[in-house]
């Protein structure tokens, strides 16, 4: 698999030229307008997500409610691939592809990751959710990958660095127990799913772009509860823990604005 496919990319080299759009008030409300979408969508699959559903129903669950609003899958047809959402179970890291051959049972973690595209622009978010009753470590895994989450959108502070959101991320992780996957990153959303800059979930403080009021990035920690390393399956999109563990994913669209960091993928 190319780096650079899929909905998440690696790192580029220093050489590459990094231009990143800061948004306008009213390109903010349009992404706001999609990222609400998102945020919904994500918020009715909690509750429809069970043991016994397939991930194909999930699939047609979100096929659904997007037609309802109106709005354009972000994922379906991106680089070739071929669903409306990403659902990525237990040591799928990302991009798994819905399937009626998915049942989920009771213990399973079920990893969501949905963009919408509506008027021109984009949001994009992610959840795991438990499916019935997990296990102890598995809950354990979803709440230190959440807190992360919420930990690095924290230092998307103007006058930072890219690099301050990666090592708040890193080090609540590996503090923790688990790492951090590097083949995929977060980055910037707006009129294109994908935009400058790149969010690693690990580096060094103080490096990077400097923030400004008015960037838009998809902040989305995917974590390990082994190795940070991944493998792709013969359908060249599903990412797998190389080991075997689980792994957990949680993404928010934010806005750096004056008074710091505004989710716009929160219901």
């Amino acid at each position: 698999m190319n780096a650079d496919r899929g909905p998440f990319r690696s790192p580029r080299s220093q050489a590459y030229t990094i231009v990143i759009i800061v948004k306008t008030q009213s390109e903010i409300a349009k992404i706001r307008a999609a990222c609400r979408i998102t945020a919904e969508v994500l918020e009715g699959l909690r509750a429809f997500i069970k043991p016994g559903i397939t991930t194909l129903d999930i699939e047609n669950f979100v096929e659904v409610h997007l037609k309802k609003h109106k709005a354009i899958p972000a994922f379906k047809g991106y680089r070739g691939f071929p669903s409306n959402v990403c659902t990525s179970i237990n040591d799928q890291v990302v991009h798994g592809i819905p399937s009626r051959k998915t049942r989920l049972e009771s213990g399973d973690i079920a990893g969501i990751d949905l963009g919408v595209f509506i008027d021109g622009f984009y949001g994009d978010a992610a959840i795991t959710v438990p499916v019935g009753d997990i296990r102890p470590e598995a809950e354990r895994l979803l709440r230190v990958t959440e807190a992360a989450l919420y930990i690095g959108i924290k230092a998307a502070v103007s006058g930072n660095r890219v690099s301050d959101i990666s090592y708040a991320i890193q080090s609540h992780v590996e503090n923790n127990g688990y790492s951090v996957v590097r083949d995929f990153v977060g980055h910037g959303i707006g009129r294109s799913l994908h935009e400058d800059p790149q969010v690693p979930n690990f580096g060094r403080p103080g490096e990077g772009p400097r923030l400004k009021e008015g960037m838009t990035l998809a902040i989305e920690p995917m974590v390990n509860g082994g190795s940070p390393d991944v493998n792709i399956l013969k359908d060249g999109w599903t990412a797998v823990t190389s080991d075997g563990s689980l792994s957990a994913h949680y993404e928010h669209t934010v806005v750096v604005t004056k008074n710091g960091p505004d989710i716009l993928t929160k219901v």
